[in-house]
């Protein structure tokens, strides 16, 4: 899938948005993907995640993933569908008390290959927590994918990551937002901020 095909289904479900984001991680930024957006049409959920399925294949890191490990909410969607694209089962983390932690029956055997499912990655702080739970577990992180990454390829996950749309869409630290992104009112669409702004 192109780039441009890519971009289209977040346009048309209109999770491509533009204006001043408080992202989950904090940060500030004048554009923000809507994941949950595009996740809620099965079809299109099927039509990327079988294109992230088919890079990660390309590159060889698909071959003997055992389990799909995402962290909640945003990974739960992303993770099964591609779980679903992989043949293998999709669990979740939750967060209990601040920490990520796995919950529900679901459990990770010892030295299982597994696959971390994000739908979005900006700093990769709920990434890599999801990678050290998976560790603690005894699992073998051998990949990590995402829909989108946010950091335009800065990101550094210690394990290889594919995203499906890399973008390269600046964010800033709470005390460095910029004058004219300061001037826009701030919204806070993501799942973890929700004490003010639209739920998206």
């Amino acid at each position: 899938m192109e780039r441009e095909a890519i971009l289209e289904e977040f346009r048309a479900a209109e999770a491509y948005l533009e204006g001043h984001f408080i992202l989950s991680s904090g940060r500030h930024s004048a554009v923000y993907l809507q994941c949950a957006r595009v996740l809620m049409d099965p079809r299109r959920s099927e039509r990327l995640c079988r294109a992230l399925a088919e890079r990660l294949r390309a590159q060889g890191l698909a071959q003997g993933i055992e389990l799909v490990v995402s962290p909640a909410m945003g990974g739960v969607i992303v993770g099964y569908e591609m779980g679903r694209q992989l043949g293998v089962p999709a669990i979740f983390a939750e967060r209990v008390d601040g920490r990520l932690t796995l919950r529900r029956g679901f459990a990770i055997n010892p030295a299982q290959r597994i696959l971390m499912v994000e739908d979005v990655v900006t700093t990769g702080l709920s990434s890599r927590e999801t990678l050290e739970l998976i560790r603690a577990h005894g699992g073998e992180p051998v990949a990590a994918a995402a829909l989108v990454d946010r950091s335009a390829g800065a990101v550094d996950l210690g394990v290889p990551f594919v995203a499906l749309l890399a973008i390269d869409a600046p964010s800033f630290a709470p005390d460095a937002v910029p004058d004219w992104l300061a001037r826009i009112p701030a919204e806070k669409p993501g799942s973890r901020h929700l004490k003010a702004g639209r739920s998206g």
